[in-house]
């Protein structure tokens, strides 16, 4: 699938009644995260990933309860109307409409929602489009409780999930393990696994009529949001996906995008660039996420930013800040 901006995503009105459910004024939390007020109101308005963890962030002081992912999750019903979980919740069962919501995830937050089916089990990850800013961990608790809600939701029963991961530690843990209904551990990416009887169990909300009604408007604000990023924006987007398994050649991100060579290069000299200077800064900006946030030595990002050996990197890096991994690490964590 082509990715749009991958730090852009629709807005929907649905959010004042979501807020207003749990009590908040949406003006206040717009207002506290440096937002419009009219967001709301706005056609066709968009935030970017760092706009959209500041607006979540801002809910978090206006609530100013640890607990109100759960909350939130909670306040999920077949009466709160976001067009793509409300179609989700038509399909025939969990399975499906976790398919469903994967394709058109980034129409409700710029994330990927990857669905696997295993032997006996179907796993859920989540995965935000942008890996150069990390989410706040009551969101990432919230996206975990909305998986295991949407299914309870749907089936009018306690679902359990087997096992649910956090990559972030997610606090009062005894309270989120009491409504998962099992434990939560770390892990790189957050996920939850269901027991392939679970993930086929019949939704009592199923609406196939309702679907086919619904699924023409979803393409639709897809194919607007894809339309409406450039070329730069969406190679980018491409080699977000592609570099973590070590991909970083053109040729991966022209199968990707579906394009020819020549028009790649094309549209992007158009925008004044090429496709090495996207590449380069997408890995720059990789890099230093990496070295500011996470304990991943240097041989460990130069694979994930699919470079050949890691010396190539260090070169890489030196170019781009004028030293060396470790030394910024060492100024990130101030010690010398």
């Amino acid at each position: 699938m082509n990715m749009g901006r991958p730090s852009d995503f629709p807005v929907e009105p649905g959010w004042q009644v979501l807020l207003k459910d749990l009590g908040i004024v949406a003006s206040d939390v717009l207002r506290r995260a440096t937002l419009p007020e009219d967001l709301f109101s706005r056609p066709r308005a968009t935030l970017k990933t760092d706009e959209y963890f500041r607006f979540w962030r801002a809910i978090e002081e206006e609530v100013n309860d640890p607990l109100f992912p759960l909350r939130l999750g909670q306040a999920v019903t077949t009466e709160f109307f976001y067009p793509p979980i409300f179609a989700a919740m038509c399909s025939p069962n969990m399975l499906i409409a976790m398919q469903r919501l994967s394709h058109y995830k980034r129409l409700v937050a710029p994330q990927a929602l990857h669905v696997t089916e295993e032997t006996g089990v179907v796993s859920l990850s989540c995965e935000w489009l942008d890996g150069t800013v990390n989410p706040p961990p009551s969101l990432v608790a919230a996206e975990l409780t909305f998986i295991v809600q949407l299914a309870r939701i749907g089936t009018r029963e306690l679902i359990k999930p087997l096992q649910v991961v956090s990559d972030i530690p997610v606090e009062p843990l005894d309270e989120y393990e009491r409504f998962f209904g099992c434990s939560v551990r770390q892990g790189n990416q957050a996920a939850v696994v269901f027991s392939e009887v679970d993930a086929l169990r019949p939704f009592l909300t199923a609406n196939e009529s309702m679907w086919r009604t619904f699924e023409p408007e979803l393409r639709r604000r897809l194919a607007d949001l894809d339309a409406s990023a450039t070329i730069a924006d969406r190679v980018r987007a491409a080699l977000l996906e592609l570099l973590p398994s070590g991909q970083a050649s053109m040729d991966a991100v022209l199968k990707k995008l579906a394009l020819s060579k020549r028009t790649l290069q094309r549209r992007l000299q158009g925008e004044n660039t090429s496709f090495q200077e996207v590449l380069s800064a997408t890995r720059e900006a990789l890099a230093r996420h990496y070295v500011g946030t996470t304990s991943l030595s240097g041989a460990e990002i130069s694979f994930l930013l699919g470079f050949e050996d890691p010396n190539s990197f260090f070169r890489a890096f030196n170019d781009w800040t004028g030293t060396t991994p470790e030394r910024m690490r060492r100024e990130f964590t101030g010690v010398h």
